[in-house]
């Protein structure tokens, strides 16, 4: 499911080159002692910061560069000790360290306490401070400093210590000789401290956006006893460039009142020196953000009876929270249920759920109404290929980044982790997944596809692959339609970025307009999942007003709340059926038109600019009446309802959002076409109407048909020209009278342009005449008139006289002239005997008092021999 890419690796980018220098240091040729080398912290632009055992009893810490691949020694200890917490500030003049008290050596730490906080000039190596001298637990963390080109002359550092505290130091350096950075005045630095956090239970650090989340007891005055969930509050402090701080925002927490045994850090370090006691159950809560407005709270309760896992994530952009039971197959035995560690990874908007050896659950963050869009795997599915315990993994996560990290304590190495598309698409092709009997494999196809299209879908070899599996399973699951899916959720990836605003404005799955939505995707074997809404989050402060990720993620919160209040805010396609109805049946021109007209324009020009160098397949090369007004109507549907719900927006990006909307989804049919074309390895002479279609034809008139349901479906448009190369492929694969019944049940289409190229390639064989003379009844009048002109047959050019003639005549018809109308008894719709017509016509000439006046001039002598050949076939003695 996971696809690991190792990007570090201490023994090969670090430790090698240790032993290079202790080699140097000992002037020897090759070092052999043992150095026990370690990661301390991760800083905000990827340094990793390590420590060592030197030669001759030092301790050494030093500093990897991820960019330069290189080493650098920022410090000696001359004897052994024990760094529980190092941060290095970003000018790389002080360090920071906590060192625990080794009570295994010798050596002890003076004054005598379990913790010394020091803080260490090294450029050069000067001056040291204690910062702090206590027994319990110190973390060190230094803020990253706005530099802007100039020389920065001061430092501010954290220290968060055991006895749930936050203090922030203020250190002002100076510069001694032009290049030696220097404390000053350090003897003040104990009345520059400032108190953040008085009192906390839980806290993570966020480098990469300066934040501090900490959770804290939430005191109220109503508590008259307590209750097996106990009320938190988790904070969230926001330090800015000047390294002012404030808080900015307050979430109410239920959790249970012995969640939290003891102080717990995250993201501040890797204390390699202090272990849990076996009462200390290891909590597991993570802060997860997107800088789109996101932000998502894991945590999981301890294990109660053995037998279930109990998570929640609180999503609080959708204003929601969701909490998962999952049964874990029978009661675990005691010391098999220590080692059960879950792990939150952050993968795209996806925050994957891994409980080592039993299951991996794909929670969709953006899209979190139904379980089928989230993909839930057991058994040996969920096998990440890592080589430790759980326990032993610390995840790493970036907001500016796509996907998160997986840090091995226990060899050293980080890992890139993404979601595998291979085993995405072997999910999609195998009848049934090994983690479900084949009727419960829809609901873990649906969220695969999904995961396929939304998030990895920009590739376009991985694209590719999808549209083939589409054409090797045309026919429609029993749940959900693949092809209606593909396309709303790929037309989903364009806008997906934009705003988490449009994740309930937007289509997103067809499954969601379904009057009665399949059981099977309403739940997951061993899954139970409860939902809370209202989780009632509060910005505080500059938050209110802040740009950028504060700003967004209080738009989405209030979003939110909107959009569950009013009825239905998801646009659902079928809805314009009516309209579209209305819009055909009106012949005349109206401004409604005119106002499609103009938004189907600006769709096909912007799919011009995308398919210049791509006419591979016949479409767009067509005027189809019908597909332009679905298409400008669609256009204008949907832009009404995003100015409506999504104002914030904008008029301007609403408008080029829909444009490239709609344009998107003509370029996406016209690419399945190309890829299922390509597929086949068919070439031009597949439209000649004169030869019967093979099997790639055949499968072609499949996949065509499929998309047509699909679109028909969801009330979609088809590029122009989609109807007409439907029709041709039917007409050459199809027996005649099943091409006729598909024409009558509303399955095809005829188009002017399909109707005149099939009654000039076709032959006036006995078989392809009655085609013709069936297709002809079948045409509206206007087009029947226009396609007669287009055939040479004898029957045509008889209907072209009689309807010239019968117009001719009731022209004259006020004028005196007697002649037969259709409605009156008696009338015929063959032809008037010849002499009958002459005699008729001589009066019209004599009655004309100028006829040179006319608009229309008659061949008299085509419309008599015409006339005299008619009534010879009529009386028997002529052949067509």
């Amino acid at each position: 499911m996971l696809k690991l890419k190792p990007t570090f690796d201490l023994q090969r980018d670090v430790v090698s080159d240790i032993f290079r220098k202790e080699a140097s240091v000992c002037r020897v040729q090759e070092y052999s002692g043992a150095v026990d080398t370690c990661i301390l912290n991760i800083e905000r632009d990827g340094g990793i910061l390590y420590s060592w055992k030197g030669a001759a009893g030092t301790t050494r810490i030093g500093r990897y560069d991820c960019k330069t691949k290189q080493n650098k020694l920022l410090y000696t200890f001359d004897k052994q000790v024990c760094v529980s917490s190092c941060s290095l500030n970003e000018e790389e003049t002080l360090l920071a360290v906590s060192l625990a008290q080794n009570t295994s050596g010798d050596e002890r730490l003076q004054p005598m306490s379990k913790c010394l906080t020091l803080l260490i000039e090294i450029h050069p190596i000067n001056n040291t401070q204690v910062l702090k001298a206590v027994d319990c637990r110190v973390k060190v963390q230094f803020l990253s400093s706005e530099m802007d080109g100039r020389s920065v002359l001061e430092s501010h550092l954290l220290l968060l210590t055991d006895d749930g505290y936050v203090d922030l130091y203020h250190v002002l350096l100076t510069k001694q000789e032009g290049y030696r950075v220097v404390m000053a005045n350090p003897e003040r630095l104990s009345k520059t401290t400032e108190r953040i956090v008085e009192d906390f239970c839980w806290a993570q650090w966020d480098g990469h956006t300066q934040r501090l989340y900490y959770v804290a007891h939430h005191l109220t005055h109503t508590q008259a006893c307590a209750t097996a969930l106990d009320k938190f509050l988790m904070r969230c402090v926001q330090f800015y460039p000047n390294h002012n701080c404030e808080t900015v925002l307050e979430l109410p927490l239920e959790l249970p009142a012995t969640f939290f045994p003891t102080v717990k850090f995250v993201n501040l370090g890797f204390d390699h020196y202090h272990t849990e006691r076996p009462e200390e159950r290891p909590v597991s809560m993570k802060v997860f953000t997107n800088r789109i407005g996101s932000m998502c709270v894991c945590y999981c309760q301890p294990l109660k009876d053995k037998q279930e896992l109990i998570y929640t994530v609180v999503l609080v952009h959708k204003d929601c929270s969701k909490t998962f039971r999952v049964s874990l197959g029978g009661d675990q035995p005691s010391h098999r249920a220590a080692q059960l560690h879950p792990l939150f990874i952050p993968i795209g908007y996806h925050i994957l759920v891994y409980l080592q050896g039993h299951f991996l659950h794909c929670i969709n963050t953006r899209q979190q109404e139904m379980l089928c869009h989230s993909l839930f795997l057991s058994g040996v599915d969920v096998d990440m290929g890592l080589q430790c315990q759980s326990a032993n993994i610390t995840v790493l996560h970036a907001e500016e980044e796509s996907s998160g990290s997986l840090l091995d304590s226990g060899n050293g190495r980080i890992y890139a982790a993404e979601l595998s598309p291979s085993f995405l698409l072997q999910m999609l092709r195998s009848d049934a997944p090994s983690s479900c009997p084949s009727s419960k494999a829809d609901p873990q196809r649906l969220a695969a596809l999904h995961c396929l299209l939304v998030y990895m879908g920009n590739d376009p070899g991985l694209e590719l692959k999808i549209i083939e599996w589409l054409c090797d399973n045309m026919s429609a699951f029993e749940s959900f339609d693949q092809i209606q899916e593909f396309i709303l959720a790929s037309l989903y990836r364009i806008s997906y970025e934009k705003s988490l605003s449009l994740d309930k404005v937007l289509p997103y799955s067809s499954v969601l307009d379904k009057k009665e939505i399949p059981a099977c995707l309403l739940e997951v074997p061993g899954v139970l999942c409860t939902t809370e809404l209202h989780i009632e989050p509060v910005f505080k402060g500059k938050a209110r007003s802040l740009q950028g990720f504060w700003s967004e993620l209080q738009w989405n919160t209030e979003r939110t709340k909107y959009l569950d209040a009013v009825p239905n805010p998801r646009y659902r396609t079928s809805t314009i059926q009516a309209d579209w109805e209305r819009l055909k049946s009106e012949r005349r021109p109206s401004s409604l038109r005119n106002n499609m007209e103009e938004n189907t324009k600006k769709v096909l020009s912007m799919v011009d600019t995308w398919c210049l160098d791509r006419k591979l397949v016949p479409l767009f090369q067509e005027e189809d009446h019908q597909q332009r007004a679905l298409i400008g109507l669609m256009v204008d549907k949907l832009r009404e309802h995003l100015n409506r719900h999504l104002p914030r927006i904008g008029k301007k990006k609403i408008d080029s959002l829909v444009v490239n909307y709609v344009a998107k989804l003509l370029e996406l049919i016209r690419h399945m076409l190309e890829s299922v074309w390509l597929k086949h390895k068919l070439g031009p002479r597949v439209l000649c109407l004169k030869q019967r279609g093979g099997p790639a034809e055949w499968s072609v008139l499949h996949f065509m048909f499929r998309i047509l349901e699909a679109t028909r479906g969801l009330c979609l448009p088809l590029p122009p020209g989609y109807h007409t190369l439907l029709a041709v492929f039917a007409v050459r694969c199809l027996p005649h009278h099943t091409f006729l019944q598909y024409i009558d049940h509303g399955f095809l289409q005829l188009t002017e342009t399909f109707v005149s190229r099939l009654m000039t390639d076709l032959d006036n064989s006995d078989a392809n005449e009655r085609l013709k003379f069936s297709i002809l009844k079948r045409l509206p009048e206007p087009m029947e008139q226009r396609i007669y002109h287009m055939w040479d047959h004898p029957v045509s050019s008889a209907s072209i006289s009689r309807d010239y003639t019968r117009t001719l005549l009731e022209k004259h018809d006020n004028k005196g002239c007697a002649f037969p109308s259709r409605d009156k008894p008696g009338f015929t719709p063959e032809f008037l005997p010849l002499t009958y017509l002459a005699k008729i016509l001589s009066d019209i000439e004599k009655q004309a008092p100028n006829p040179f006046e006319e608009q229309e001039n008659v061949d008299a002598k085509f419309v008599e021999e015409t006339a005299l050949k008619q009534t010879l076939m009529l009386l028997g003695f002529g052949e067509k």
